[in-house]
């Protein structure tokens, strides 16, 4: 019946098919040689990031290399400095070992002459000792002031002592501890104090008779009174350098103390430095491989960001082509990917943008062929309308303009009776296309109407000459025209193209 919505599905014609079939393959061609390009540049741009790695890696070791041979360097220095003041500080004590066995020497001589007997050859026996010692190159040390200290006790100043007169060794000891200086507790007040507290102490047990006592304080006083003398001479000769004058023979035992001392100082100093060095190195070397990591990231992020250029504009390409082929659903995965890349470089993300950006390159092979399976169904569309308009023309329909809405097309026709027809061009999920009829103002004639049967032979009749005009095996063959209603197996025989048609008010 007029107005009803009618319908006929549309094959292609065999010539078409060929042809569609030809531009098929000639797009898989294209798509092939486009991602054989892109895959050829995505190889180039991974030996160029390769090579810029490499060329990283080399740098990096170069630059170790060269930090550690100055680094051996300074080592290598410091060791050969290290071991010259260590030798210079062996052959300074061994020469005060010398003068202080020298000296020994001749506080024993004295003390022979003097008349001093007790003890004096277990002396003799360990000054020879420690000459021996002193040859084979051993540094004596302490141990020449405490024999100096043995035998100064057994010198004409000490009186009784080799009679183990303990006020006599008292007194040789406060003369000695006099002879420092009245200056000796300004030069050298931690000595001074020292010295004066094992006088106390000497004085206490020789009074209580303590005589154990007395011989264990004894020799540390003779230590300490050799070693505070020492400081004092030190001194001295430090005053008498700054006034110009030769240093007394006395001062040169403050000297080899002295010298003791700066070498302890010394290795202190360098065990310090070494400390530090360490300290320095381990810094470096974290700031090493802090700036390692950096530059990996930065190489990372540039090869994704040169992967992304080389895509971006194909992959924008598809998003604009799929948008005006009215496929969203292609559209939104694409640019979704490309914004994702675009995200993880803005947030130096170095695996989340090459990641993207991979995924990017994934998208695009089956993004292009879903588009050209789109764009040949458009152009099917597109000729079907431009065959429907002319055969429509052509029976005396006058086209009053078209629009276009996602993936199918509307067309307007009108007869001279005034009939409205609106031809729909759309297509099927599987592709086919599909025509679509709304009719109004046709005063068509029912021939027969058994039942409830809605009969439009007039307008079927025209309609399927309409359809027998669009191209046949080059162009387009609809199927049967149907509509809800029509009575099964029942089909209108088309008009002659000779036919006038014409139909008139009743």
């Amino acid at each position: 019946m007029s107005g009803s919505p009618k319908y006929s599905t549309v094959r292609v014609g065999a010539a078409y098919a060929r042809r569609e079939a030809a531009e098929r393959r000639r797009r898989e061609a294209r798509r092939r040689a486009r991602e054989q390009q892109r895959a050829a540049e995505r190889a180039r741009l991974a030996r160029e990031a390769a090579a810029r790695r490499e060329r990283a890696r080399a740098e990096t070791q170069r630059r170790r290399e060269e930090v550690a041979r100055r680094e051996a360097e300074r080592t290598a220095r410091r060791a050969a400095e290290r071991d010259a003041a260590r030798a210079r500080a062996r052959a300074e004590q061994s020469r005060a070992d010398e003068r202080g066995l020298d000296e020994v020497r001749t506080l024993l001589d004295q003390a022979r002459r003097s008349g001093a007997r007790a003890g004096l050859d277990d002396l003799e026996g360990r000054l020879a000792g420690l000459r021996e010692r002193a040859a084979r190159g051993e540094q004596l040390g302490g141990t020449v002031e405490e024999l100096r200290g043995r035998v100064v006790s057994l010198g004409p100043e000490a009186g009784a002592a080799a009679a183990e007169d303990s006020a006599a060794v008292l007194a040789g000891l406060e003369r000695r501890f006099a002879a420092a200086g009245a200056d000796g507790a300004a030069l050298d007040p931690d000595g001074h104090r020292r010295c004066t507290d094992l006088l106390d102490q000497l004085r206490a047990a020789a009074a209580e008779d303590r005589r154990v006592r007395f011989e264990a304080l004894r020799g540390t006083a003779e230590h300490a009174f050799a070693r505070h003398a020492a400081a004092v001479g030190q001194a001295r000769e430090a005053a008498a350098r700054e006034a110009g004058e030769a240093p007394p023979r006395a001062a040169e035992k403050a000297a080899d103390e002295a010298a003791e001392e700066a070498a302890e100082a010394e290795a202190e100093a360098e065990a310090e430095a070494e400390a530090e060095a360490e300290a320095v190195r381990a810094e470096a070397a974290e700031r090493e491989r802090a700036e390692a990591a950096e530059a990996a990231l930065e190489l990372a992020l540039a090869e994704a960001a040169e992967r992304l250029d080389a895509v971006r504009p194909a992959a924008e390409g598809v998003v604009d082509t799929a948008a005006d082929l009215g496929a969203p659903e292609i559209a939104d995965d694409v640019a979704d990917a490309l914004r994702t890349a675009t995200e993880a470089l803005a947030a130096r993300s170095a695996a989340g943008a090459l990641a993207a950006v991979a995924g990017v390159e994934r998208l695009l092979p089956d993004a292009e062929r879903r588009l050209d399976e789109l764009e040949l169904a458009d152009e099917r569309r597109r000729d079907l309308v431009a065959a429907l308009k002319d055969a429509m023309t052509d029976e005396g329909f006058a086209f009053e303009g078209g629009e276009s809405e996602g993936d199918s097309f509307r067309l307007y026709f009108t007869r001279p009776t005034g009939a409205a027809y609106e031809a729909t061009v759309a297509s099927e999920d599987d592709g086919t296309p599909v025509l679509v009829y709304h009719v109004a103002g046709e005063p068509d004639v029912t021939l027969s109407a058994p039942g409830a049967e809605a009969v439009c032979d007039a307008t079927e009749a025209l309609l399927e000459r309409v359809h027998g005009s669009l191209g046949g095996d080059d162009g387009f063959v609809p199927g049967e025209l149907t509509w809800d209603g029509k009575p099964p197996g029942r089909r209108a025989e088309p008009l002659p193209h000779d036919a006038s048609w014409r139909w008139t008010a009743p």
